[in-house]
């Protein structure tokens, strides 16, 4: 396949998987292993980036009213909530990478963690059910979000969307309260995770060559306009609808990928 075609492939991807249940990292490798177009850890957090671009621009309101004060204490609770989930995720992403924690890449690794979390989706919604979801989230619900990113940088196909909005599930929010807090979280969480990748990249490689940089250019933009359109659809659909399609959409997958690798 052309090499600007692939380019514009995996924006489409990486825009509508990032903030779905479903793992962008997860896709993003099974398409580059099913036509063999391996691309650079700084193309695949850069084009993440764009998809960040896209919960900036809907969350700007937000976002400008919690730290202007217009929400008073609640929203002011709420931005430290947030910024302590990321430096607890930041912490101990330090950690794993002292350790040497490396992202496997083996295509029957996220078969299985696809499979594995579309059961978890389900049980989710099968709690829930039993639960009456709240809108603001605790202390303690807010630190295991944070940490429940690290799952995601360990097992390929978790999704650190997925993971984090179960994880808030699980801690009694509602699927929208949920959906936002691992959003916003996601906005440092990607920030931190592309400068990091851009540094990596100096080192080792020096500056990426004029080409690459259109590449990710390309990318980003294509992963920005598509992520924006999702994520309002999402936030829609999740008012009124549950996440199982997306379980069983995983669970699927994972089986037809398991067979195929």
């Amino acid at each position: 396949m052309n090499e600007w075609v692939m380019t514009i492939l995996l924006g489409v991807v990486e825009g509508v998987t990032e903030f779905l249940p479903i793992s962008s990292t997860g896709h993003l490798l099974l398409v580059q292993h099913w036509f063999g177009a391996k691309r650079t850890e700084l193309f695949n957090v850069g084009i993440q980036s764009g998809a960040l671009l896209a919960v900036l621009l809907i969350y700007a309101p937000r976002l400008r009213a919690m730290v202007m004060g217009e929400m008073g204490a609640v929203g002011k609770s709420y931005l430290i909530k947030l910024g302590a989930a990321f430096f607890l995720t930041a912490g101990l992403g330090l950690i794993g990478a002292k350790m040497g924690l490396k992202l496997p890449e083996d295509p029957r690794v996220i078969a299985w963690t696809l499979m594995v979390g579309g059961g978890v989706i389900l049980g989710a919604e099968a709690w829930l059910k039993r639960h009456q979801g709240h809108e603001n989230p605790g202390w303690g619900t807010a630190l295991v979000i944070g940490a429940s990113q690290m799952l995601a940088a360990v097992f390929p196909g978790t999704s650190r969307s997925g993971v984090t909005i179960l994880a808030g599930m699980f801690g009694g929010l509602s699927r929208s309260a949920a959906a936002d807090f691992s959003f916003l979280l996601g906005v440092p969480t990607l920030l931190a995770a592309c400068g990091l990748s851009f540094f990596r990249q100096l080192k080792a490689d020096g500056v990426p060559p004029q080409e690459e940089w259109m590449h990710l250019a390309l990318g980003f933009a294509v992963s920005a306009i598509t992520a924006y359109f999702v994520v309002r659809w999402l936030l829609g659909y999740v008012r009124t609808k549950t996440f199982n399609p997306f379980g069983w959409y995983r669970i699927g997958l994972g089986l037809v990928w398991l067979v195929l690798a």
